[in-house]
This record gives C-alpha cells, sequence and structure tokens, in this order.
C-alpha cells in the first residue's frame, strides 16, 4: 500500500512561524503522530507532501522510509496528491491521510482499507450534528455518487450530516487517471481530491465507505484553540487506559503524558504530573503532585512525593524523592535512597540506604552503602573547564555544610566535620575536619547607621 501524507498548509489560524504539522500534541508532531499511524500499517511507499515551511519538515522526517514532494504553490488537495504521483506504485492501492488529523487509530485506517480492497474507491466518513464548512457525502439510493464542499452546495445539500473527512482509499493506476482531470473550476479556484469520486462513479468503480470508531478521530487541528482540544481529548484516552490497567488517578483531566507511560500494579499519581519519553513506574510506585518525570525508571514501591523533576534517571525500589528535588540525567539511586527537599543529583550514583535529606547537591559521584550526607552539603566537581569525579565509600557520614573538591575521595566509615572544606582524600574510619579556628572579639561594637 502507497501512504500519502498531506503536509503543506501554511495554517495561518496558528499565528505561528512554526509550520502547523510540526506544532506538538503529547510531545510530539501533528505530523509525526500521522506518521507513526501510518508506518503501523506497513506502507510500501510512504510519501510526505511539504510546502510551507519545508525546510523545517525536511529535517524533523529524515527516516529513509519516507519520501518526499513539494507543492508549490499550494492549489487545493488534489494538486498536493499530484506531487506524489511518480512516488506512487500502481500494483498497490493508494491511503490519502492529512499531516493535521494526528488521532485517527490505525485500526479504523484498517478498516477503510479493508471495505476498499483492491479495485474500490473507499472515503472515511462521519456523522456530524453540525456538518458546518464539511464536505458532504451525496447518495443516490444509498450509493456515494459526488462529494460537494460546503461552499459549492445546494440548500438540500447542505441539510446532509454525512461527511467527508478527506482520508480515502484509491485504486492506484484508476487514482493517477483521476486526478490528472480534475478541474479547479470552483469557488475556490482550487483542485478538490474530493472530485475523484464523480470520476470514480462515471467509471463504474465502486464508491464504498467505512467509519472510525469516534468522530474525534478525524478532527483536524487549524488553530491553538482545536489544538489543545484534542490535547485534551488525546489525554483523556491515555487517562481512561491507565484506569483500567487498575492505576490511581486522583484526577484523570490532570495528568499529560507526552510518550509512554508504563505502570505496574497499584501505581497511584495525584494531580498536575507531566510524563514524557519514556517512563516507567513498577508496582506500588506513588507519584505526588505536580512532578515533572522524564525518560525514568521508578522501581517498586518507591514514593516520588510533590513537585519532584526527574530526568534520564533511575530510583530504586522503596526510594523517598522530594518533595522538591531534582535528578538529572546520569542519576542511579539504589534501593532504599533518600533524596530530601532541595536536593540535586546529576550523573552520580547513589548505593542503597544512603540519604541526602535536604539542601544538598550531588554531583559527578559514587556513593556507596549507607552514607549520610548532611545539609548544605555540595560536591564540588567543576573547575570551569573540567568536571571531576567525588567518591563517597560505605557508611561514611559527611556533616553539613561540606564542600567536597572533586577529584577527592572519602573512605569507607570516614566522618567529615560539619563545616568541613575537603580538598584532600578523608582515610577510612576517621574524623577529618577543616574549619578556622572559632574567635570572639572582646570590646567589639557593632556599628550604628549614620543619620544624614
Amino acid at each position: 500500500m502507497n501512504v500519502v501524507i498531506l503536509a503543506a498548509g501554511m495554517g495561518k489560524r496558528m499565528q505561528s512561524a512554526l509550520p502547523k504539522v510540526l506544532h506538538p500534541l503529547a510531545g510530539k508532531s501533528l505530523l509525526g503522530h500521522v506518521v507513526d499511524t501510518a508506518r503501523g500499517l506497513s506502507p510500501t511507499r510512504l510519501c510526505i507532501i511539504y510546502g510551507h515551511g519545508g525546510d523545517v519538515v525536511l529535517s524533523q522526517f529524515t527516516a529513509a522510509d519516507c519520501v518526499f514532494a513539494r507543492q508549490e504553490p499550494q492549489l487545493g488537495t488534489g494538486h498536493a496528491v499530484m506531487q506524489a504521483v511518480p512516488q506512487l506504485d500502481d500494483a498497490v492501492p493508494t491511503l490519502i491521510l492529512y499531516g493535521d488529523v494526528p488521532l485517527t487509530s490505525g485500526q479504523s485506517l484498517q478498516r477503510l482499507v479493508t471495505v476498499a480492497g483492491a479495485d474500490k474507491l473507499a472515503i472515511l466518513t462521519v456523522q456530524l450534528d453540525d456538518p458546518t464548512g464539511y464536505g458532504r457525502i451525496v447518495r443516490q439510493n444509498g450509493v456515494i455518487v459526488r462529494i460537494v464542499e460546503q461552499k459549492d452546495a445546494t440548500p438540500s445539500e447542505r441539510a446532509i450530516t454525512e461527511c467527508n473527512t478527506g482520508i480515502m482509499v484509491a485504486p492506484t493506476a484508476l487514482l493517477k487517471q483521476w486526478l490528472a482531470g480534475l478541474s479547479n473550476n470552483n469557488a475556490q479556484g482550487e483542485y478538490y481530491l474530493t472530485d475523484i469520486v464523480a470520476s470514480a462513479v462515471a467509471d463504474g468503480i465502486p464508491v464504498v465507505s467505512a467509519q472510525p470508531d469516534a468522530v474525534w478521530e478525524t478532527l483536524g487541528v487549524n488553530s491553538k484553540v482545536q489544538l489543545a482540544e484534542l490535547e485534551r481529548i488525546h489525554q483523556r484516552g491515555v487517562a481512561n487506559r491507565l484506569l483500567e490497567q487498575g492505576v490511581t488517578l486522583f484526577d484523570p483531566a490532570r495528568l499529560d503524558v507526552r510518550g509512554t507511560l508504563t505502570c505496574g500494579r497499584d501505581v497511584t499519581i495525584d494531580v498536575g504530573c507531566v510524563f514524557e519519553g519514556n517512563v516507567t513506574l513498577e508496582d506500588g510506585v506513588t507519584i505526588g503532585a505536580n512532578c515533572v518525570i522524564k525518560n525514568a525508571h521508578i522501581g517498586r514501591a518507591a514514593t516520588i512525593k510533590p513537585f519532584c523533576h526527574i530526568e534520564d534517571a533511575t530510583v530504586g525500589a522503596t526510594s523517598q524523592i522530594g518533595p522538591y528535588a531534582r535528578l538529572r540525567p546520569g542519576t542511579t539511586l539504589g534501593e532504599d535512597v533518600h533524596i530530601g527537599n532541595f536536593v540535586e543529583v546529576k550523573n552520580s550514583q547513589v548505593a542503597a540506604h544512603s540519604k541526602a535529606n535536604h539542601l544538598a547537591y550531588i554531583g559527578d559521584a559514587t556513593i556507596g552503602l549507607r552514607v549520610n550526607i548532611g545539609a548544605g552539603t555540595i560536591t564540588c566537581n567543576y573547575d570551569g573547564v573540567n568536571k571531576s569525579r567525588t567518591v563517597i565509600e560505605d557508611d561514611a557520614f559527611i556533616g553539613s555544610d561540606s564542600q567536597l573538591i572533586a577529584p577527592v575521595t572519602v573512605g569507607k566509615g570516614a566522618t567529615l566535620g560539619a563545616g568541613t572544606t575537603l580538598s584532600k582524600d578523608a582515610p577510612a574510619g576517621k574524623l577529618t575536619v577543616s574549619r578556622s579556628k572559632q574567635v570572639t572579639i572582646d570590646g567589639w561594637v557593632r556599628p550604628v547607621k549614620v543619620l544624614k
């Protein structure tokens, strides 16, 4: 099967310099959704028709299975499909999709392909309570004979509620003939793809239809308002699937999944959470309110408290994170690790049962078992040019307000006194302290502001 995706429109109503089909929905471009759905049908040819913002569109879709054809100027949907003609294999049917209609399911498209077979023209149609703006499906004795656009329709035709979605499947050799015969003698002065229906009827080719599982599968995006509406439709569908799997969502309307979220049993997610990329939550995980989690693996029975940011990180089983913690890329936490409020961890490995409960920065560090990191501790990992590593071995205790100037090692069971600035290795099992002598100045008087 050939697949042609029309993606050349400017999208003036989006009020944006970004091409319409590249605006994101659930973390993926509109066109990206359509391309991924098309790939699910295993097409032999996948042709994208581009126009406005063409270079940007091309840069976003570089996979070998995509070919491109430029539509310039844009003279209607029929004219757009004409640009794909050299790319189409006559031996298989052609499915026509739209780059700004992102939520059509593969199941609905497969239904359309099936009714089309190898020799029929098949149209995906929907029944709308308010068909304003849509092309109407005109039938005689129940058989489709043509599609009439809103601006060209008579009053009786405008009363028709069965509408054309624009998505169709056609025998490719005949499609090429029909495209060659299109005229732009209409109110818009454009070449309508829908006019091929009348050509098929004239040639005695059956015109059949199929319907999607839901009307919203066929909704397009022409404005930010419509984009926001489809975003919520999509997110509610994601939420419903999670609920059916047994996930507890405190409010399904306040969840955003911008990628793939995989959940085990007895997972609980509070309101306002955003999941990006590939996120896995194992059995019994609890996610507090207003967390942002991207490309992360959260282990069994871990608790992520509110307002945490986690990116490209792994959290071990039964760990407790936050509130207000940040795990940056390269962070790997073992079992039962506690990372508390206003603690930032970057490119570090923290072994089981270690704790940094508040106000600390751990960067480029390897931390062993049962380590305690006091409040205000930082690893000084960057000298302005190079980054160096800090190693803290098992059972070490780091006193509050310590600075560990990398590269440096704290030995097993060592203790750093509060306020220590460590620039040399701390030996195992011993107390290391580095602080200036405390001095009290007798007779000192606090300055008083001089009145002017």
